[in-house]
């Protein structure tokens, strides 16, 4: 059966890994295609397309956005988008801008207990040099906690970000997000699939609620990413019937983010149904 991984990220954000490496390695694993989606950037498509084609693997262009919904983080995944489209465009580079200012601060707290720069950090983010030297890479956490692995404080990002880079940490610092249902707007207004990406994940005290998914159905969502890694099974079920009962699209994905999280490409997937119907209804070419 052929299936895709439609949730992926490359040294464009916080991945570890470039994206021809990503193509590469979908073939390996046997999956037919998989989607690119970057935090809040489209760089990373040319070579994703380039190198899919070269490994035979199907390739779609996404994004993930970082917005939120009231007091909730709530990522939404954006599909064959066209990344010229201005209002959409501007919101995602004042939202880089903000991470920027944001990671700054961060670290410049941090710097007051650990021997961290801004500059490692920096370093860190530019993928060991792998980037164009135009390119500003999307920092965040991941790239704070990496530079803090690289310097002997914690064995992992994870260890990182429960012990320092958490909300509630005094070296913690929140971040510009767009309010959701005005990412679904915009991402339909560019010619995208907006997706709500792990709405059940762990990291938070409950899954997204009734009445969020209903303004975010009224805004123009398309469906949301339940087979996902870090999905509570038990938060599971009530979303299934929300979307059947307002005919929400179910996708399935690994969140890969090389070694930069445990999560294995292809280890969660969608299946071809999915697949076509997206690229239906956007005008990427394949």
């Amino acid at each position: 059966m052929l299936r895709y991984d439609l949730h992926t990220h490359s040294v464009y954000s916080d991945g570890t890994t470039v994206p021809g490496e990503i193509a590469r390695e979908a073939a390996a694993v046997g999956l037919a295609g998989f989607a690119l989606t970057d935090h809040d950037t489209t760089e990373g498509w040319s070579e994703a397309r380039i190198a899919s084609a070269e490994a035979g693997v199907d390739f779609l262009p996404g994004i993930e956005v970082t917005t939120r919904d009231e007091w909730r983080s709530t990522h939404l995944l954006g599909y064959g988008i066209d990344p010229e489209h201005s209002e959409l465009a501007e919101a995602l580079a004042r939202v880089r801008r903000s991470r920027v200012a944001r990671a700054k601060e961060m670290v410049r707290r941090l710097s007051a207990d650990y021997d961290i720069t801004w500059e490692a950090v920096i370093g860190d983010a530019a993928g060991a040099a792998v980037l164009p030297e135009s390119f500003t890479p999307t920092v965040g956490r991941p790239h704070i906690a990496d530079a803090l692995v690289a310097a002997g404080y914690f064995p992992d990002r994870g260890a990182a970000f429960a012990e320092v880079l958490r909300p509630g940490s005094r070296y913690y610092v929140p971040t510009y997000a767009i309010e959701t249902v005005d990412a679904i707007g915009m991402v339909r207004e560019a010619g995208g699939i907006p997706v709500l990406a792990h709405p059940a994940a762990d990291r938070h005290s409950r899954s997204v609620d009734v009445s969020a998914l209903e303004r975010f159905v009224a805004a123009g969502l398309w469906g949301i990413e339940l087979d996902h890694p870090e999905n509570r099974p038990e938060w599971i079920p009530e979303l299934e019937r929300f979307a059947a009962g307002h005919g929400l699209r179910l996708t399935g994905a690994s969140d890969y983010h090389g070694a930069g999280k445990p999560n294995r490409l292809g280890e969660r997937s969608s299946a071809v149904g999915s697949w076509e119907e997206i690229r239906s209804l956007v005008a990427v070419p394949r």
